[in-house]
């Protein structure tokens, strides 16, 4: 791996936010964010293509890395730093072909087989869940659980492992404990929009104790 997971991994939604995803990572870098995922499931590719475009251009002069969601054709036309993967996207091996050898590559699954079956992908990082009830979806997967993230961490050896789906301050530690490396977080950081920054800085504060 060429980069580091922050424990912190926000993930921009500007249904949940109400603000652009320029505004989401403006807010989330001042907050410490060196690693930000952009999910858009609403507008055209058009309009996703030109956030994209100028949020990247922003967060590369910031330093920090800014990772597409689902979209590979857009993450190689905004010169991201990588995508993130779901099951029924561009599978990884040809995400990887156009994206390159430096690119981060993460990936989406939901049961023990799919997580064993990505260890052996050329990505970067398996996010796991939802490990709780979630509304940032409409169809969500099954709940999978503290014990499932146990399971998927004994299962994937050192690839780091990212746990997503209604995990908030309350949850955070166990869900760590659990063996998350990084717990990937959308409402629980970006639903107060004015307070975004001071609560991605409170929630790294409690996961590094």
């Amino acid at each position: 791996m060429t980069f580091k997971l922050p424990t912190i991994y926000p993930i921009t939604d500007q249904q949940i936010s109400g603000l652009t995803h320029l505004e989401q990572a403006r807010r989330l870098i001042d907050g410490g964010a060196r690693l930000i995922q952009l999910r858009e499931k609403n507008g055209t590719s058009r309009e996703f293509f030109e956030a994209a475009a100028e949020t990247v251009e922003y967060a590369n002069a910031q330093g920090v890395s800014i990772i597409i969601n689902d979209r590979v054709d857009i993450a190689v036309a905004v010169n991201a730093a990588g995508v993130h993967l779901g099951q029924e996207d561009v599978p990884p091996a040809k995400a990887r072909l156009l994206l390159g050898g430096k690119a981060i590559i993460g990936y989406s699954t939901h049961t023990l087989e799919q997580a064993r079956h990505a260890a052996t992908l050329p990505i970067d990082y398996i996010a796991f869940g939802p490990v709780f009830s979630t509304k940032t979806k409409i169809n969500p997967d099954a709940v999978v659980g503290l014990d499932g993230v146990r399971r998927v961490r004994d299962a994937i050896g050192d690839i780091p492992l990212v746990a997503i789906g209604g995990i908030d301050l309350d949850s955070l530690a166990d869900v760590l404990f659990a063996g998350a490396d990084s717990v990937a977080m959308v409402s629980a950081v970006i639903a107060d929009a004015a307070n975004i920054a001071a609560t991605l800085r409170d929630l790294t504060k409690r996961s590094a104790r």
